[in-house]
């Protein structure tokens, strides 16, 4: 039996060879890998193997990967959203009541008490650690993904009121979204109305920097900020400086920073959103299912760089194509196939921005030669066999 070697770049959870199932392995050393699989490797740079059809990333963000490169190379990008999302939902709530009481402060005054008298001494300086409560508050979700949902509802369920803000939202989440969330067009409404703001939005030319010094004095006086999704999206200097005067009561981020340290008001924690077995085995099998699925059938399903596609195998051999998406590349591959004498018996095709996949099951074996037609056609950048 023929092995296919999946390089992995990071550690990753065992569970992900046993997703793949028999003629796979998982190695961190191939010489020539069918695909990647990866968490946190910084990819930018890296000198890809010119075998890899594809790469799975074990985790939602694929900053770390040159995902617009790799497209232009025809190699699919997959993530895996959803998969840690309840993991970091409960980081997110975790940290909205480190925001309304200075626990972490309380736990290590508490570690300097010592004498025989230590419960009164607790009784005593106690009230310097006094917070409220988050029963009734607004808290305002930026981002309503996978994530953001479930953060959402959890807080509708602790009695919270919920604005919600995403110009992107899919109709799945809009689903899943509890109807007491109130829904709004208007970023500005959130951050005015709020007292607690919790970030999860993707990394963007349009996103990142959107809490700096005019957004925050739109703000309520003693905002409470949670970032839990891209460092960037704030203005860390504005950030400091918004803590600093008070205008931000607490500032709560897995994302360290030098500008942060020892500043009383911020709460920096270790990037653990996802740092659960529960989430980490999630991520790694969404992962190894997705690379199997789409070696095995060409099936796309959770990619970041080319569009969702994907059909039931049908007929001898299947041929897939991975071309710019501008006119007549289909015709030129049809034609090139019909005039090699077989039928195509069936044909699905997607585009998404520049790019298109076209999947093409047909009634006899294809040889190199016309593989290596179909290769050579305009606009044409990868092409696969899958027998």
């Amino acid at each position: 039996m023929k092995i296919t070697e999946i390089l992995k770049l990071n550690a990753i959870a065992a569970c992900a060879a046993d997703a793949l199932g028999d003629g796979y392995t998982v190695t961190d050393k191939a010489a020539e890998p069918t695909a990647v699989i990866l968490r946190s490797f910084d990819m930018h740079g890296y000198d890809l193997p010119k075998s890899v059809v594809a790469v799975a990333r074990a985790g939602a963000g694929v900053n770390n990967i040159p995902v617009a490169e790799y497209a232009e190379r025809g190699v699919v990008v997959f993530n895996t959203p959803g998969a840690n999302a309840n993991a970091v939902k409960e980081l997110a709530v975790c940290a909205l009541l480190l925001a309304s009481r200075d626990i972490i402060g309380g736990v290590e005054w508490t570690r300097t008490l010592s004498g025989d008298d230590v419960s009164a001494q607790v009784e005593k300086g106690k009230k310097a650690f006094a917070g409220h409560e988050i029963l009734g508050k607004t808290l305002g979700v930026v981002g309503l993904g996978a994530i953001g949902v479930q953060v959402g509802n959890n807080a509708v369920r602790l009695g919270m009121n919920v604005l919600g803000y995403d110009p992107f939202i899919t109709i799945d989440s809009a689903w899943r979204l509890n109807h007491n969330i109130a829904k709004t067009d208007s970023l500005d409404s959130v951050f005015e109305q709020s007292d607690y703001i919790t970030l999860h939005a993707p990394l963007t030319d349009g996103t990142r920097g959107i809490v700096n010094a005019k957004t925050i004095a739109k703000m309520k006086d003693g905002v409470n900020i949670i970032n839990l999704s891209r460092g960037e999206l704030c203005v860390n200097k504005d950030v400091v400086a918004a803590v600093k005067s008070g205008k931000i009561h607490a500032y709560i981020t897995d994302f360290a920073a030098p500008e942060f340290v020892g500043v009383k008001g911020i709460t920096v924690m270790p990037h653990l959103g996802a740092s659960t077995e529960e989430a980490e085995d999630n991520c790694a099998v969404m992962a190894a299912r997705a690379l199997r699925e789409f070696i095995e059938n060409g099936n796309v399903g959770t990619s970041v760089n080319f569009p969702s596609c994907s059909s039931p195998r049908t007929g001898a051999c299947r041929v897939t194509v991975i071309h710019r998406n501008v006119k007549f590349v289909l015709n030129s591959i049809t034609d090139k196939i019909s005039a090699a004498g077989i039928n195509i018996e069936n044909l699905v095709s997607q585009s998404r921005g520049d790019y298109a996949y076209t999947i093409l099951d047909v009634d006899k074996n294809v040889d190199d030669a016309l593989l290596s037609a179909l290769s050579a056609c305009d606009n044409v950048i990868r092409t696969r066999l899958i027998k």
